[in-house]
C-alpha cells in the first residue's frame, strides 16, 4: 500500500532468500548470521541499483539487528549509520508478538509464507533497536491506510 501511495516499487525481502534458507525456516530451524549474509548483500545490491537508477523502493524486510541494517544502509555510499541524510530509511512496524504470530499464521495458512510462527520468538530475540539509530516507529495495530499515512508523514 505504501509503495502504491508514493508511486514506487515494492520488494518483499523474503522472495530473495535462498532455497536452503527457506527450507531451514520451513523446518523450524532459525537462520544464522552466516545464512543471512548473502541475502542481505543481495538486498543491498538491489537497493544500490535502484538508487543508481534514481528509483525509490519500499523493501519489506526483517532487518532485525543493527548490523543487518548497516549492510542495507551501505547501499547508499554516502550514508553513515543513523544519519538523517541517508537514502535508506527504516520504519519499524511496531506490534506485539501475539499479533505478529496471528498474522504469520494467517499468511502461512493462505500459502503466502514459509516460516512457521514457532520461529517468531527466535526473530524477536534478535531484534535490536537503538533510538540513536534513527529507526522510525509506527503503530502497526492501526488500520493499514492510517499506517501508510503515518509512514508518509515520517519519511516524506
Amino acid at each position: 500500500m505504501l509503495a502504491k501511495a508514493i508511486n514506487c516499487s515494492f520488494i518483499d525481502a523474503d522472495d530473495y532468500h535462498s532455497y536452503a534458507n527457506k527450507e531451514k525456516m520451513k523446518n523450524g530451524i532459525p537462520l544464522t548470521d552466516i545464512d543471512r549474509l548473502p541475502w542481505l548483500e543481495t538486498l543491498r545490491d538491489t537497493l544500490r541499483m535502484s538508487q543508481v537508477n534514481g528509483q525509490t523502493i519500499i523493501l519489506g524486510c526483517s532487518a532485525l539487528k543493527r548490523s543487518y541494517r548497516d549492510i542495507l544502509r551501505s547501499a547508499d555510499p554516502n550514508c553513515e549509520s543513523g544519519s538523517p541524510g541517508c537514502a535508506v530509511k527504516f520504519v519499524l512496524l511496531d506490534v506485539g508478538a501475539e499479533v505478529l504470530a496471528a498474522r504469520l499464521d494467517k499468511r502461512a495458512a493462505n500459502g503466502n509464507h514459509f516460516m512457521p510462527a514457532k520461529l517468531l520468538q527466535s526473530q524477536l530475540n534478535l531484534l535490536q533497536i537503538d533510538d540513536s539509530e534513527g529507526v522510525l516507529k509506527v503503530d502497526a495495530t492501526l488500520d493499514p491506510q492510517i499506517i501508510v499515512t503515518n509512514i508518509q508523514d515520517l519519511i516524506l
